[in-house]
């Protein structure tokens, strides 16, 4: 790493990215860290990795119909995936992340789609995704790290392994929420250092199966669940569907 001042900044930078909830706790509200959706302290390709995202903004976003900046996508991170709020641009903590993305992205080109960037996108499932086959799926290659119920797994008082669904897990506004990209995500990485080891199919189910649980509220909630449903998720999701006796963001 650099030295110097800006080379604490970027160490600083890394410490929020995989310890978020020690180094900005003000801004998280669950128990996840960036380093959960983006592996290897946001490194690894396929696993959405900083230094391929550094170029690509600004950038338009369909989901709140702007262009962007990289500090504005940082701060939607905390508000959606660590269902908290979003840090100040002048915050120590959103400069050492911007610091510590700079940093990665060092000599890499900007303006271009870098192999690895984001998660690698799915063809659509064969079959449509399964609650039962997802659930059989999660029992035999997720359960031993997240956990029976998806609760996750801590070792003297530290999460190891992050919430997959219920209060300490992203809220129903996070990109993960989405079943294609929480399917590309696990295809492309999971189990942790097996990436490639599930079919597609499996892939498919066991997203549909974790993102059937009930999660924190999108924070965009307007009036009710159809109509929050109506403005912010005509994508393939299951908010606001009828899963088992429950209707999904009713909680």
């Amino acid at each position: 790493m650099p030295k110097g001042e800006f080379g604490d900044m970027v160490r600083l930078g890394k410490q929020v990215f995989t310890e978020t909830g020690k180094y900005a706790p003000k801004y998280v509200g669950n128990k996840l860290n960036c380093v959960n959706c983006h592996l290897d302290a946001g490194r690894l390709a396929n696993s959405a990795p900083l230094w391929a995202a550094w170029g690509k903004y600004p950038a338009y976003r369909g989901k709140n119909k702007m262009v962007n900046t990289m500090e504005e996508r940082i701060q939607g991170c905390f508000t959606y995936s660590m269902n908290g709020s979003a840090p100040p641009a002048d915050s120590q903590e959103l400069k050492a992340l911007m610091s510590y993305a700079y940093w990665l992205a060092e000599g890499a080109p900007t303006g271009v789609d870098l192999p690895g960037r984001g998660y690698p996108k799915l063809d659509e499932p064969e079959n449509k995704p399964d609650y039962q086959r997802g659930e059989q799926v999660f029992v035999n290659n997720c359960a031993l790290c997240h956990g029976d119920k998806g609760e996750g797994r801590k070792q003297n008082g530290k999460v190891v392994f992050p919430s997959l669904w219920g209060d300490d897990s992203f809220n129903w506004g996070a990109g993960m929420h989405r079943v294609n990209t929480a399917a590309a995500f696990i295809h492309a990485n999971m189990p942790l250092g097996k990436g490639g080891s599930l079919t597609e199919q499996q892939a498919w189910d066991v997203a549909y199966y974790v993102n059937s649980h009930e999660r924190p509220q999108d924070p965009r909630f307007k009036e009710n669940v159809k109509t929050t449903k109506e403005a912010y998720h005509q994508h393939q999701c299951n908010y606001g569907e009828k899963i088992g006796k429950s209707v999904l963001g009713k909680r």
